[in-house]
């Protein structure tokens, strides 16, 4: 977005509308922490807010300020219509494709409000009046930072928006370890405690909160592991009869596909969870240095993200996938032996 943009999109916040704001399916950290985040933010702004999230999300994230108050698309589609038919604006935040948002995805084509669109992934569509887009950020809950900085709004900023923005942060960056983390990363994180998000708190809250069978199932993903050198990359699985098994719970699997990334000289981290309801692979990728997996996800699993994290899925049995996964490597070999 440019200067004039924001001088636009100012203009309409100045005067009171109903306001949508949208996080992709099965909602992460940076999603609902940027969502969440901006939802203070405009109710500040005295605007009729409401965060529609497609479906539910991990327990680990229903402490963040106002969680109670999302509404769950695919439980109460009578409230979030509604909501969605009065919009004057709708916010779609941490993706940029309608396709990433489920069942919502015809609701939201229906809209006649204005769309804004905030987020941090590659190639997206056109489908909002107000873009901002930049795929060098760490997450979403910076560019909403750098949004209502932009705005020229940052004393609005306080400790409730700072804490939604830092736990979308930290979770997105890996604990800022990834290479998105930038010194700007740091600044913005650094200003976001001085206003009161309490990052040790956070920190706990988000990945100390595990229950015994999560565990249980993480030493289930772990004797899957798989380790092909000859390609530098390693793979876990899970059935859906390990996922039952283990008492499988939305945002169980968090990070276990970073595991097989810790391996010494491995380029490459796939995981790959079985789920019978959906009847699909859901499958997350991730790499080191210049191996894109957001173009390997793009050409082979339908999906997409960042060069070094990106999700996709596939519609073939597992083990079938897993030998569709296998049968492309050698012609990245050389890609992941640089």
């Amino acid at each position: 977005m440019n200067t004039n943009e924001y001088t636009q999109l100012k203009a309409l916040l100045s005067v009171q509308k109903n306001i949508v704001i949208v996080p992709h399916i099965n909602p992460d950290g940076d999603a609902m922490g940027s969502c969440l985040g901006l939802y203070h933010y405009l109710i500040k702004l005295n605007h009729n807010v409401s965060v529609v999230a497609p479906n539910d999300y991990p327990e680990f994230l229903k402490w963040l300020p106002a969680e109670d108050t999302v509404i769950k698309y695919d439980s109460d589609q009578e409230k979030a219509h509604a909501v969605i038919e009065k919009a004057h604006l709708i916010f779609t935040l941490d993706f940029n494709s309608l396709s990433r948002i489920g069942a919502m995805q015809a609701a939201l084509e229906k809209a006649e409000a204005t769309f804004v669109l905030i987020d941090h992934h590659q190639q997206p569509d056109a489908y909002a009046t107000f873009v901002y887009s930049d795929v060098s950020m760490s997450s979403t809950c910076e560019m909403v930072y750098h949004f209502i900085s932009n705005l020229k709004d940052v004393d609005k900023l306080d400790n409730v928006i700072a804490t939604c923005l830092y736990t979308g942060i930290m979770t997105d960056t890996g604990s800022f370890r990834f290479p998105s983390t930038t010194a700007t990363t740091h600044r913005v994180a650094a200003h976001l405690i001085e206003l009161g998000a309490q990052h040790s708190e956070i920190h706990n809250k988000i990945y100390d909160s595990n229950s015994w069978s999560a565990l249980q199932l993480l030493g289930c993903a772990l004797s899957n592991l798989k380790v092909l050198p000859e390609y530098n990359t390693a793979y876990i699985t899970l059935s859906s009869e390990e996922l039952d098994k283990h008492n499988f719970k939305k945002g169980d699997t968090e990070g276990f596909v970073n595991y097989g990334l810790s391996i010494k000289g491995i380029v490459l981290a796939v995981i790959f969870i079985e789920n019978k309801q959906e009847g699909i692979i859901k499958i997350s990728l991730r790499s080191k240095g210049g191996f894109s997996v957001n173009e390997l996800s793009r050409q082979h699993f339908n999906g997409g993200g960042h060069t070094n994290a990106a999700g996709g899925k596939s519609d073939l049995p597992l083990n079938d996938t897993i030998e569709k996964f296998i049968s492309i490597l050698p012609s990245y070999k050389n890609a992941l032996n640089r």
